[in-house]
């Protein structure tokens, strides 16, 4: 549920943890009915532009750089040598925009069901598409589970998962199916990484999710947290999970020395984020 009262307020309400969190806006700017969802583009007084889908935030100029470059940077820098990446979702290209940024990778293929979202994020957030043209990056508007089936076997390095919550286009996302087509897709020690909502709120979520991979035929998970003010909880995490081998550090050396322009990710975050709590940790006993 979501509402805009007389105050001048979008408040976003979660029914299932009792929760509401809002942001103080002075106009709504835009908004469109794509054949997949509802997408609304507000001004705020603190955040910059806002994006909501389906009564649901998603993005906003302040905040942003949270999720995308904990999206990216911890999985290509766990990865040996990255160089094919996929992201499905990632409409508005922040994500895209934070790959591209790793002179390494060779090609990016974004595919995301809903082209509205990136119309709008090329007009409301330019700064997240800025990387669009990049000869690399090839973006198209098109069914991310049908191109996962479809990807030729071990030709993927990475496949970032940036989808929106598991209803609606992201709902077929979520499941071993989805998964089982990625590890046939990634190459020898190749991960995918997703968004994996909050631990707080969502925790059989979470470990529903993982245990989903696992059954897919991936060998080794692991959960990365990161702070994320306008999503439920203010708690977010990613999820890697690794077609061989077990997540044995990542490559400091290289993370520590890469010229990223980034405003959250370093070194000592990406160690900081691969601690979980013990009530995480006693959720995920017995998983990898």
């Amino acid at each position: 549920m979501s509402g805009l009262d007389e105050k001048k307020w979008f408040t976003e309400i979660f029914e299932a943890s009792g929760s509401v969190f809002g942001l103080a806006i002075t106009e709504k700017l835009d908004e469109v009915q794509s054949p997949f969802q509802h997408i609304e583009i507000f001004d705020t007084t603190h955040f910059g532009k806002l994006m909501v889908i389906d009564g649901c935030t998603m993005v906003s100029t302040r905040e942003n750089f949270l999720y995308h470059e904990m999206m990216s940077h911890p999985a290509l820098f766990t990865h040996p040598n990255p160089k094919n990446v996929v992201i499905i979702g990632g409409g508005d290209c922040g994500t895209l925009r934070e790959v591209l940024k790793h002179p390494g990778v060779e090609s990016v293929h974004q595919i995301d069901i809903d082209e509205q979202v990136t119309r709008m994020a090329e007009k409301y957030f330019p700064e997240l598409c800025a990387s669009n043209n990049d000869p690399r990056a090839t973006i198209r508007f098109d069914d991310g589970i049908k191109f996962m089936q479809e990807a030729a076997p071990a030709s993927i390095d990475v496949v970032i998962v940036d989808s929106t919550d598991p209803v609606g286009p992201g709902e077929g996302l979520f499941n071993r199916a989805f998964y089982q087509s990625c590890l046939k897709a990634l190459r020898p020690g190749g991960i995918l990484v997703q968004q994996s909502e909050s631990p707080l709120i969502h925790l059989q979520l979470l470990t529903d999710m993982r245990q989903a991979m696992l059954d897919a035929g991936f060998a080794a998970l692991q959960t990365l947290n990161f702070p994320q003010m306008i999503y439920p909880s203010g708690w977010w995490t990613c999820t890697l999970a690794r077609k061989e081998e077990g997540f044995n550090g990542f490559r400091e050396a290289d993370a520590a020395s890469a010229q990223l322009d980034a405003d959250y990710y370093n070194v000592d975050i990406h160690k900081a984020a691969m601690a979980l709590p013990n009530f995480v940790q006693k959720a995920f006993a017995g998983q990898k």
